[in-house]
């Protein structure tokens, strides 16, 4: 078992913590996180913009890759710092649309944008 597979897991609300076995909901698709389906924490405060110590929020994985796929640490924090702002984004928009039609374990790949693989290979 790799560590990433390992971190979610343990970040399974449903068999850790003080709320093991209450029903979790992913507050940017709403659908249910349900046991063992890839989950973690985004910190609405990106670590490195000083949120380590800020509020998280348990996500789908997928829909976690999602929100840093598309978006930049500074324009997490700069913006997009709460579920109600990454929910407008548009780009974040389309892909709830998508990822509501699939099942609430459902998992893939999620590759980073071409405009975000881009900004980050041109000299600042």
């Amino acid at each position: 078992m790799g560590r990433r597979d390992r971190r979610w897991r343990d970040d399974d609300p449903s068999t850790h913590g003080p709320h093991a076995g209450a029903r979790v909901i992913c507050p940017l698709c709403e659908r249910p996180i349900p046991p063992g389906a890839r989950q973690s924490r985004h910190h609405l405060t990106p670590k490195l913009k000083g949120g380590t110590h800020g509020e998280t929020v348990q996500l789908h994985q997928i829909c976690h890759s999602a929100i840093h796929a598309r978006h930049s640490e500074a324009e997490l924090a700069r913006r997009l710092s709460d579920v109600a702002s990454l929910r407008a984004e548009p780009e974040i928009a389309r892909f709830l649309a998508w990822v509501r039609t699939k099942p609430d374990d459902f998992h893939a790949a999620t590759r980073m944008t071409r405009e975000r693989r881009e900004s980050k290979r041109s000299p600042r």
